[in-house]
C-alpha cells in the first residue's frame, strides 16, 4: 500500500493522537496540529520517523493556511485531511450565553469549514484528495442535552460535510467526503468540556477508546465512505430514533 500523507487536527491526544500513531505505524506521514506544544511534540515523537508537528489554533483561518503549507512544503503534497479538533460544553439550552455559542461554533464548526476551504482547493489541483470531518453521535441523537450547542454544531458540521460532499460529487469524484460520528469515548473529553460535565465524568456501556475509534478512521481512509458509525450499533438506533423520534425520547427520558 502507497504511503499517504495525512493531515490530523486536534492531534495533542485523545483521538487525534490515537490516530496518528495508528497511521504512523503502517507508514504513512502524519502532520499532528494541535494548540498545546508542548503535548504536541510529545505525540509527534511517539509516532516516530517524518511525524511533523504544527502549533495550530483551528479557530484562526490564517494558522489553519499555515498547517496546509507547512505540510505540502515538507511533503509535496496531502492526501487526507482530519478535520478533528474540537471541544465540548456542560450546559443546558436555556443557560447558554452568546459566548458559550460562538466558543462552540468556532471549535466545532468554523475550524472544520477551514479546513475544507484550506485544503479542497489543493484536492482539486490533484484530482483526488479525502476529507474527513469527525462530528459525534450527539450530532444526530440528543442523549446528553447538556452538550446542547456542541451537539448543535455537530449537527451542522453533519449537514456542511454533506453539502460539500454533493458539490464535489459529479466534477470530482476522485475527492472523498466523510463524516465521522463517534459515540462517548473514553478520553479527557468531558474533564474538558466548557463548565465540565456533570458528576465529573460520564460512561456509557457503549464507549470506545480512542484507539478503537482511530482503528475505525484508518478503515475510512482505506475504504472511504459518506458516513461512518464507529460503534456498530449507532446506525440501528439513529434509524430508531428519526423513525419516531418523539416516542424514542419519551423512553430516554424515562431512563
Amino acid at each position: 500500500m502507497t504511503s499517504k500523507v495525512i493531515v490530523i487536527t486536534g492531534a495533542s491526544s485523545g483521538i487525534g493522537a490515537a490516530l496518528a500513531k495508528q497511521l504512523a505505524a503502517r507508514g504513512d506521514k502524519v502532520v499532528l496540529a494541535a494548540r498545546r506544544e508542548a503535548e504536541l511534540k510529545a505525540a509527534a515523537k511517539e509516532c516516530g520517523g517524518d511525524a511533523m508537528a504544527v502549533v495550530t489554533d483551528v479557530t484562526r483561518r490564517s494558522d489553519v493556511e499555515r498547517l496546509r503549507d507547512s505540510a505540502i512544503q515538507k511533503f509535496g503534497h496531502i492526501d487526507v485531511w482530519v478535520n478533528n479538533a474540537g471541544r465540548g460544553i456542560g450546559r443546558q439550552v436555556l443557560d447558554l450565553t452568546n459566548d458559550d455559542v460562538d466558543q462552540m461554533l468556532a471549535v466545532n464548526f468554523k475550524s472544520a469549514l477551514y479546513g475544507m476551504q484550506a485544503i479542497v482547493p489543493h484536492f482539486k489541483e490533484c484530482k483526488s484528495g479525502h476529507v474527513i470531518n469527525v462530528s459525534s453521535a450527539l450530532g444526530r441523537i440528543p442523549f446528553a442535552s447538556y452538550r446542547s450547542i456542541y451537539s448543535a454544531s455537530k449537527a451542522a458540521l453533519n449537514s456542511l460535510t454533506a453539502n460539500l460532499r454533493m458539490d464535489l460529487r459529479a466534477e470530482y469524484p476522485g475527492i472523498y467526503v466523510s463524516v465521522v460520528m463517534p459515540p462517548v469515548v473514553k478520553t479527557d473529553f468531558a474533564k474538558n468540556a466548557l463548565y465540565g460535565t456533570p458528576g465529573g465524568s460520564y460512561s456509557a456501556a457503549n464507549a470506545q477508546t480512542a484507539e478503537q475509534v482511530a482503528a475505525a478512521i484508518v478503515d475510512l481512509i482505506d475504504h472511504p465512505r459518506a458516513e461512518l458509525y464507529t460503534n456498530p450499533g449507532q446506525a440501528e438506533m439513529v434509524a430508531r430514533y428519526y423513525a419516531d423520534v418523539q416516542a424514542f425520547e419519551e423512553n430516554m427520558a424515562r431512563r
